[in-house]
């Protein structure tokens, strides 16, 4: 393994020797400088070279693999109906469902203007329902280990002309135990290929991994080892447990929040601060490993759209989700895992853009978090709550009683609060029933 060769930056995609279609098909999406990433690993995996490359979460890594692949395939690209003009090229493997199918879609829009059939293939769903398209024909294919095998058991796939493999998060891969697939995977494919590895953590395990999947491999590594985005302001706050959810409404409130992530460790705890958040009165989706396949992408549909201000997820969603400006992520319990701390926070300050991380920490996951900034080597601020907010007009003030205006642009009778100040509610006289 040797280390990547210095390269002069590119200060464009056009310098980067992509093609007019993949240039035009960029300047649609609205990029316009490549990252770090894309710098250094597009003009090696154009020159053949195999690839071990460490990246964080939001830095671009899958254009940097997506985008010379296509160009390397170009000459392939055909309108053919035949099948057989269009065999599996290229090899995509992603550890989770939601990873595989944002990866596919970048691949599409990155393909838009090139005639490359693709598409993507994961468990939870019937194996018929991809059977028609495999069979008609993909130069690109996204998928998890599981479902590959089981299509290639199957026999409607055939991976005999597969010259390009990339491991996705291969990092990950390892932690949910993937190896005896991927090793059965690596026998199906000819020995002559480009292979890339990509991982947001180079730890003993991937190291051994790439010295036995590639060849000569260059090293890239972009981001310091174990650190998260310099671009996402994390900070911490002390709760009691059962004080949390008042907590987290705090913040929002405060903040101002738009939207964010909210992350359990269990389902169980995810599936009932969702009804809680829900009962005060905040459109929310739950989304984890028990939820049906349909559920899962409705919910992460939902919220890309706006229509629900918080997703509550575990781990499941740490990585694979791609969220275009996503401004914070709330740590509602920390993780056992310092690394999955770091992959969490991953999900907001993508690119370049300003992020948010806020973890909200009971008494007992004090060991938690020191583990956590031994891991990043960094301590995290620890600030106060904020304030609760001030109450909306309770129910039991009679409609004629009048309320002071805010400000000289106020309203008569009504609070020029924020919505998000009408997250918390009200204190209510003692004696008088809740109405949850």
């Amino acid at each position: 393994m040797s280390e990547s060769p210095a390269l002069e930056a590119a200060t464009s995609f056009a310098e980067l020797n992509l093609s007019p279609e993949i240039l035009r098909a960029l300047d649609d999406l609205g990029y316009q400088t490549p990252t770090p990433i894309q710098k250094q690993a597009i003009p090696l995996v154009l020159a053949g070279r195999d690839l071990m490359a460490q990246a964080q979460t939001g830095t671009g890594k899958t254009a940097a693999f997506a985008l010379p692949l296509l160009q390397k395939m170009l000459p392939f690209a055909n309108t053919s109906t035949s099948p057989a003009r269009h065999p599996v090229r290229a090899l995509v493997l992603a550890p989770t469902r939601e990873l595989a199918i944002q990866v596919y879609e970048s691949i599409v829009a990155y393909g838009k203007y090139i005639p490359l059939r693709s598409t993507v293939v994961y468990g939870g769903v019937n194996l018929d329902t991809q059977t028609p398209q495999l069979r008609a024909g993909v130069e690109v294919l996204v998928a998890t280990p599981g479902r590959l095998l089981d299509h290639a058991g199957s026999r409607t796939l055939s991976l005999a002309q597969v010259e390009y493999l990339v491991l996705d998060e291969a990092d990950r891969m390892l932690d949910m135990g993937f190896l005896p697939d991927l090793k059965r995977i690596l026998n199906l494919l000819p020995q002559q290929r480009q292979t890339l590895l990509f991982s947001a953590t180079f730890d003993d395990n991937v190291t051994r991994l790439a010295q036995s999947f590639l060849r000569d491999p260059l090293k890239i590594e972009v981001a310091r080892r174990n650190t998260a985005a310099e671009t996402v302001e994390q900070v911490v706050h002390k709760a009691r447990e059962e004080d949390k959810i008042d907590a987290l409404l705090r913040v929002v409130r405060a903040r101002e929040i738009s939207q964010a992530i909210v992350f359990t460790r269990t389902k169980l705890t995810a599936d009932r601060l969702g009804r809680q958040l829900q009962r005060r009165g905040l459109d929310v989706a739950v989304i984890h490993g028990d939820k049906a396949q349909s559920e899962r992408l409705l919910a992460l549909e939902g919220f890309k759209q706006g229509k629900s201000r918080l997703l509550v997820a575990t781990d499941i969603a740490a990585r694979g989700l791609d969220i275009a400006e996503l401004p914070c992520v709330i740590n509602y319990e920390l993780p056992y895992s310092p690394e999955d701390y770091v992959h969490r926070i991953g999900r907001t300050g993508r690119a370049g853009a300003e992020g948010l991380a806020v973890s909200l920490v009971a008494p007992d996951e004090e060991k938690l978090l020191a583990a956590i900034e031994k891991f990043i080597n960094k301590l995290l601020p620890v600030a106060p709550l904020p304030k609760p907010a001030a109450p909306a007009t309770p129910s039991w003030v009679a409609p004629s009683a009048p309320v002071p205006a805010k400000g000289a642009g106020g309203v008569r009778g009504r609070r020029s609060e924020p919505v998000c100040a009408l997250l918390l509610p009200p204190v209510r006289p003692e004696g008088e029933a809740s109405p949850e």
